[in-house]
Parts: structure tokens; sequence; C-alpha cells
């Protein structure tokens, strides 16, 4: 069997990690690069020239005379850690070819768990919104799925009360290769659910491959064309047209279950799912994972605690 390039790359290995950005220095050059990869502008008056205070983490404008952070109006913004221990958190993350555990994260970063928990999802919500703008077009594989068991004693099959409806679709490519991943969680499976979630999240004019089910037919509304298979007795492998969303839903099975050992799914959905995606649109480059998000987190605006705490099931 020939190998996988995509699968065997070399990523960036911890030494040279360390190499790269062990240092404050390091972090805060990166960080700077990454907010403001064109230079400094004073988000006051717009001008460039500045002087640099507090070993360079403080901008000042020579204009207005403004002081800004490094870190604020960021994910950064207010946090008590160093930046390397933020650098090691982000390589941690997107390097882990399954994801990586608040509890791992903690024993790596030497941090108490309620830290690392925040530092995750913060994380985890960089990668969502990032991604959140993205819409698939072209040839669409797209099925049903759902996180979460259920409960002794409870309603059995897709009416379980444990179970996270959520949509996987995965956009292809000419030579018929996965390019895109959205695995976005629902209210249901609903004509109206599925149609917000059409004009949210496809392109008019992709042609959407789909089991019989038939809340699927929604995206006809979104102005895309809908071709419908009923899978029947039919085993998903048998079935070229949901090959790759198959083969998707059964690693992110795996990453999850290997990963963590318990999350609530209802609040925290959106988040985890949005991780694994993350990771996978960018595997062809993951050397370069790292750069891309520092980026994402240097742009993704403060998210307090109690914001984090009192998330919903996106729909």
């Amino acid at each position: 069997m020939a190998m996988n390039l995509i699968q065997f790359q070399h990523g960036m290995s911890l030494p040279e990690f360390q190499r790269s950005f062990g240092t404050a220095a390091q972090c805060t050059e990166a960080l700077r690069a990454a907010r403001w990869p064109n230079g400094f502008r004073c988000p006051r008056c717009g001008a460039g020239e500045h002087c640099r205070l507090d070993r360079g983490a403080l901008f000042q404008c020579n204009a207005c005379r403004r002081q800004t952070s490094l870190v604020a109006g960021t994910l950064l913004a207010n946090t008590k850690l160093a930046l390397p221990v933020w650098f090691l958190a982000i390589y941690l993350i997107c390097q882990a070819k399954t994801g990586l555990s608040a509890l791992a994260l903690k024993r790596a970063l030497g941090v108490s768990y309620p830290t690392a928990w925040l530092l995750h999802h913060k994380i985890l919500n960089a990668m969502a919104q990032r991604d959140s703008v993205h819409r698939l077009g072209g040839q669409v594989q797209l099925d049903d799925a759902y996180l979460g068991g259920e409960h002794a004693g409870g309603k059995p099959g897709r009416g379980s009360e444990n179970k996270v409806p959520f949509v996987a679709a995965v956009s292809m490519s000419d030579e018929g290769r996965p390019r895109y991943l959205k695995l976005t969680p629902v209210a249901g499976f609903t004509h109206e659910a599925i149609k917000q979630w059409a004009h949210a999240h496809l392109h008019p004019g992709a042609c959407v491959d789909s089991d019989g089910l038939a809340c699927f037919a929604a995206v006809r509304e979104a102005g895309c064309e809908h071709q419908p298979t009923v899978v029947g007795s039919a085993k998903p492998r048998e079935l070229p047209q949901f090959k790759w969303v198959n083969t998707v839903l059964g690693n992110l099975k795996t990453s999850l279950s290997g990963t963590h050992h318990a999350f609530k799914f209802a609040k925290y959905a959106a988040v985890y799912l949005a991780g694994f995606a993350y990771r996978f649109n960018r595997r062809f480059d993951l050397r370069g994972l790292l750069a891309r998000l520092v980026i994402d987190v240097a742009n993704t605006h403060p998210i307090p605690r109690h914001v984090i705490r009192a998330a919903e099931t996106r729909c």
C-alpha cells in the first residue's frame, strides 16, 4: 500500500517549536506579526509611527500618544499566562491529530485544570469563528449524525434527550477527494432547521448528495441542487456518493471517544466539532497550521469565561 503523504507529513516537531517560540520575545514578535502583518496602526488615529514600551508588548502612537497593548482586543486580553504558555497550548492543540483534552493540556502546560479548560475553549472558539464564514460549494456530501448516547430508561433512538443532532457536510474536489468539512449542530432534522443551515453554510448552486431523509430537500430553498439516495439496507461503504462523509464521521467518533472521557454535548458540541473540522480543513499543511492558528487567535475578539460557560447549542 502506498504511503499517505498527508498522513505522514512531518509537521512541526517540539524541538523546532521550542527554537522558534521558546521565549517571550519570540512569542511577542510572532503575535505582533499576526495581529499587524502590515505594521502597527493606531486604533484611534490610524498613524503608523510609534514606539514600543514594556519589553515590546505596549505600543505608543507618536501622533496621539495612545497606548495599545499587544493583547488588547484579542483572545489573549487580560490574560495572566505568559505568551510562551499560550503558544505551547496553540501548538499542542493544532498538532494533535485527534485533538487534545483539557486534562492532557493541564499536564502539558503545568497549569490548573480550570485554566487549561478555559484556554482550550478559547482556542476552540477561535477555530469555530474562523471556519464559520466559509461556505461549501460544488459537489457536497451531506449526512445526519448525533453526539451522545441514550440515557438508561430514557427515550431510545433519535428522540434520546442526551443526543445532539448535527449536520456533517463535505465538499469534494474535481478529483473526488474531500476538500472542506463542516460539522454543525442543529435544533433537529426538520425542514426549517436544514433550510436555515443551508442558507448559512452552502453556496447557491451547490450540488448536494444526501440520503432519503425528507428534511434534506430544504437545501433547494437555498438555491442548491439536491440529489437524494434512499439507502435502505445498503452499507455506507457500498455507496460511493457517501464514502467521504461517512469516513469523516468514523474518524470523528474515534477522535472524540479516544480523547475526551466526557463533555456536555448540548453546551459544547459546536466548539469540539469545529476543532476537529478546523484541523481537517488544514490537514495539507500541518507544519504551517501553528502560524495560521496564531493569526486566528490574534484576530478573535475577547471571549470572557462567563460567555463560554453560558454557551448554547448553535443552530
